[in-house]
């Protein structure tokens, strides 16, 4: 069902001048590589800040509240541009492995920030000085930092083809990228 409509969405004249573009396929990639920097970097103070390595004589609450605005903001145009990447190649994309990983993992990271936010950072101002930050704050700060390095290293493998559905590969990676071969169409 899911790559009918990539496949259905691959055909719309949108997605086929969005490939075909001279220019707009790259500054769309562009744009999400210069979101990704923006919302890393704030994502990465804020989690160096968690685990005590850099602004320790920032309370934590500060670091938050003046990070999570621009943070917010690129992981906005992050998303936007990434789904205009995805509506450029759909069915490459949907069949890409590092893709699905990426997806995972971005829902692990999902829930890493829910945890952190509704479970950890309303008693942070407790502990916003002291030098003994809460091992459940350093520990969303590792996840953190562990799933975002994993997302872009997925993210930038998304743009190589070495298991692309049209290659002979085992029948674990056609399985995992829902590749149709001459055995799963019978």
């Amino acid at each position: 069902m899911i790559l009918k409509f990539c496949e259905w969405l691959a055909e719309t004249p949108w997605s086929i001048a969005l490939h075909e573009s001279r220019y707009g396929y790259t500054t769309v990639e562009s744009v999400h590589v210069w979101a990704l920097c923006s919302f890393l970097s704030m994502a990465v103070l804020l989690d160096l800040r968690l685990l005590g390595v850099t602004l320790r004589s920032v309370p934590v609450t500060t670091v938050i509240r003046r990070l999570l605005p621009w943070s917010k903001a690129g992981f906005a145009v992050m998303v936007v541009s990434g789904a205009m990447l995805f509506f450029a190649i759909p069915v490459r994309t949907y069949h890409s492995i590092f893709f699905r990983s990426k997806l995972v993992l971005l829902v692990l990271a999902g829930l890493n920030v829910w945890w952190f936010h509704s479970r950890t950072e309303p008693g942070a101002a407790a502990w916003d000085l002291s030098p003994n930050i809460p091992r459940r704050a350093r520990l969303a700060g590792a996840v953190s930092l562990a799933l975002w390095a994993a997302i872009v290293v997925a993210g930038r493998m998304i743009a190589y083809n070495w298991f692309d559905c049209d290659r002979p590969q085992s029948a674990i990676v056609n399985w995992a990228e829902s590749c149709e071969t001459e055995n799963s169409e019978r």
